[in-house]
């Protein structure tokens, strides 16, 4: 299997960094921070900051990592939705899918499950990853990031990235394998580029800013339904990391008690407490220290 060092990340459409929806970021960042805002959009402060610094070699590794270990150990989505649709259809036996239900409205009816079944998944994963303290220990790579650039949202520990793989295939082949079972050739996604258009719409506008020093907030109302990039820059401060474990959107945060709204809100401080920040300002730290090795770093 073939890498070029992350490269391929910024001409892949899968990837939140892929070139069209860093330039539309940076587009929105700029023009926010054009309203008044005190903040240079590239600086070096932040984009030079130790921290950015280490979050460039880290990707370049887990890139490195996910190709040659972690990939070939996930489950495949494909093999997943199989074996859920023969299981349905051994249980329940033969579904004849209505007439009633059109190509195209079955496309819409699929492209929104796995839009609201992944992101929900993500919310649960995610929030477990800070609750229970085994797993909270390797989740912490992730939030020690003293500063926010795009690429902060691939410093995750190889087990979290190995999680969050796992939970996609699951998620994605179930879902799949229900609608193999009751529409079967019907089955179809509505895309952009190859990717979900709705998760291609959420990446478009901003999502690149969520790991940013643009603290671009939405209207109330509009949070009620989706995370802003500043609620997910309130989730990386040190003063509520246990609130916005939404992926795109917010509305699992409002069911269960999570949320919180962006307006009002400033100076955030990202980073962990002070006496768990030198555990994880190295690579060494943060590959191995979330494993127990505690030597000198």
């Amino acid at each position: 299997m073939q890498t070029y060092m992350g490269f391929e990340y910024f001409l892949d459409p899968h990837k939140r960094i892929f070139w069209v929806f860093i330039i539309s970021s940076f587009m929105m960042g700029y023009f926010y921070l054009q309203r008044g805002h005190k903040r240079a959009l590239f600086s070096k402060a932040i984009w030079g900051h130790p921290s950015a610094k280490l979050d460039y070699i880290y990707f370049v590794l887990m890139v490195l990592i996910k190709v040659f270990i972690i990939l070939p150990l996930m489950f495949g989505a494909m093999k997943i939705a199989l074996e859920t649709s023969a299981f349905l259809n051994n249980y329940f036996g033969l579904f004849e899918s209505t007439r009633l239900w059109g190509k195209w409205s079955v496309m819409l009816l699929y492209t929104l499950a796995v839009f609201i079944f992944n992101d929900l998944t993500r919310y649960v994963l995610h929030r477990a990853m800070h609750e229970i303290p085994f797993l909270w220990r390797f989740h912490k790579v992730h939030h020690s990031a003293r500063v926010l650039t795009p690429l902060t949202l691939y410093r995750v520990h190889p087990l979290e990235n190995l999680l969050f793989g796992l939970r996609y295939a699951l998620s994605i082949g179930l879902v799949t394998g229900a609608f193999l079972y009751w529409f079967k050739a019907y089955l179809g996604v509505y895309q952009i580029l190859g990717v979900n258009t709705i998760a291609f719409i959420f990446m478009l506008f901003g999502s690149n800013l969520r790991h940013s020093h643009v603290p671009l907030g939405f209207f109330k109302w509009l949070e009620y339904v989706v995370i802003s990039p500043k609620m997910h820059q309130m989730h990386h401060s040190k003063d509520a990391y246990n609130k916005n474990y939404g992926g795109y959107l917010s509305i699992w945060d409002h069911i269960f008690k999570t949320a919180s709204f962006s307006q009002g809100v400033s100076n955030l401080r990202f980073g962990l407490a002070r006496d768990e920040m030198k555990n994880y300002q190295s690579l060494k730290g943060l590959f191995l220290y979330p494993l127990g090795f505690k030597g000198k770093k």
